[in-house]
């Protein structure tokens, strides 16, 4: 995944730059950067790897160079960025989130138009951002680049482009993620997260709606493309990766899990002595199960904050594995001898949940019941890097559909795994259920998930759940 910040001021936008992109700290581990642009300095950029450090301890240094009154920055776990790019079109810094699926057909037909080169990274590997500046030079001019990536680019991609007139924000062309503008009185901001400039000064001014494309300058914020008809943004930033204090289309994201956790417990007909939720994104799930049910909520293990900050892991399994066992510190008294309801935000491999429940058993727990707060992921994601996984089969349900079905299964088949009145999905549940040792194992519907995000359904991309696009 990834989180994107843009700032233009008519004072220094270093610090507002600095501060706005730490707070996407969350959405990823692996790399940050920033650009920026001064009129007496033109651009100046930094980029540094932040797998072991936070975002501020490698960038506090950088700060007295990047002085300049507009800039952009990211958190990315893939990619370099921000790129600083010279074309026909003129010097500019351009960063992006998102996700190219035709990226060796886009190649292609950048070297047969004239494209010369490519920087290459590790792996063979093409980086996404100077691809889509490639797309964007095609055209006569930045606007018209910014229409034509959105409309050739298969997957998802949002965008922020820097030039010495402004920021072009450009929303993906079905609103997967969100861009959102806040406004104080010398500056404009774009941002991923809306709670990112509130304490910065900003207060609200607009969400672009999806394809939108807006040029950013410290006096105002002017439509160049007007928004699309079609909206699919993500259900997941609600369930899992959005910020507790963000809101996506007016939806508080903290709100929306606690409408979650109360269907849950509507459905439910267990009686468990407490109910909790894994660190950090559980909680609030849990915490509305809990105000529904009238069972007490508790927390029997503890995130040790400290030096586990983050909820991103390294890229490695087997180190995911073991950080995850090392955040969590059990509280003994409020584990032995209790039946527990444990909900999380999802299950996908299955292995990290499954060892928690262990971890609770051998900690002395009576029952360990769990409750994700979405339905089974049964599809990858084709639309945004909201996983590592290189296989369809790193899913714990879609092991268990191979190991019933066979290697080829018909879509049909795999539509009715994802009908929670089939006879399939029971039985699916059933067999997580076994293998992870869990007492009882009951997922949130799809139909009450999107009930508690209170926009129109047909807005939604529900894709990793039911595989409709």
């Amino acid at each position: 995944m990834g989180g994107i910040f843009g700032v233009a001021s008519k004072n220094s936008c270093t610090l507002d730059l600095f501060f706005g992109v730490d707070y996407h700290s969350h959405l990823g581990t692996r790399r940050g950067g920033m650009a920026v642009y001064g009129k007496d300095n033109g651009f100046t950029r930094s980029i540094h790897n932040i797998e072991n450090s936070p975002f501020r301890t490698k960038f506090e240094g950088d700060l007295d160079e990047l002085q300049g009154t507009m800039g952009i920055g990211c958190i990315s776990d893939n990619e370099p960025q921000p790129l600083l790019i010279q074309s026909h079109l003129g010097s500019f810094a351009i960063t992006t989130v998102g996700k190219i699926n035709n990226k060796a057909e886009l190649i292609k037909d950048a070297y047969e138009n004239g494209h010369i080169h490519f920087m290459e990274m590790s792996h063979g590997h093409i980086n996404a951002t100077e691809l889509v500046a490639a797309l964007i030079s095609q055209k006569a001019s930045i606007t018209e680049g910014l229409l034509y990536a959105q409309d050739k680019i298969e997957g998802s991609m949002t965008i922020l482009l820097l030039t010495p007139e402004g920021i072009y924000a450009s929303r993906d062309k079905y609103g997967r993620t969100p861009v959102v503008i806040g406004k104080k009185e010398d500056a404009f901001c774009a941002s991923f997260e809306s709670f990112a400039y509130i304490n910065l000064g900003y207060t609200d001014y607009r969400e672009l709606g999806p394809g939108e494309i807006v040029l950013i300058t410290p006096e105002h914020v002017e439509t160049l493309s007007a928004p699309r008809e079609e909206m699919k943004i993500c259900s997941f930033l609600w369930v899992y990766y959005g910020y507790p204090t963000s809101s996506y289309e007016g939806v508080n994201v903290e709100e929306m899990r606690y409408e979650c956790g109360k269907l849950l417990a509507k459905r439910d007909n267990v009686k468990p002595d407490m109910v909790a939720g894994v660190p950090d994104s559980g909680i609030a799930h849990a915490i509305g199960y809990a105000n529904q049910s009238g069972i007490p909520f508790a927390r029997p293990f503890i995130k040790y904050t400290p030096t586990w900050p983050r909820s991103f892991m390294p890229q490695n399994q087997n180190q995911r594995n073991l950080i995850a066992r090392m955040k969590l510190i059990p509280v003994d008294a409020l584990i032995r001898g209790k039946k527990l309801l444990l909900i999380d935000d999802s299950i996908v491999r299955g292995t990290q949940l499954g060892e928690t429940t262990e971890f609770l058993y051998q900690s002395g727990a009576k029952e360990v019941h769990i409750r994700p707060a979405c339905p089974p992921l049964l599809f990858g994601c084709p639309y945004l890097n909201f996983s590592r996984s290189s296989s369809d089969l790193d899913m714990i349900t879609r092991r268990i559909i191979r190991d019933r079905e066979g290697n080829e299964v018909p879509e049909e088949v795999l539509e009715d795994y994802a009908d929670p009145d089939s006879q399939n999905y029971a039985e699916m549940v059933e067999e997580i259920r076994k293998r992870l040792n869990f007492t009882s194992l009951r997922y949130h519907r799809l139909d009450d998930l999107k009930d508690s995000i209170h926009i129109s359904p047909c807005k939604l991309c529900t894709y990793c759940w039911n595989g409709k696009k």
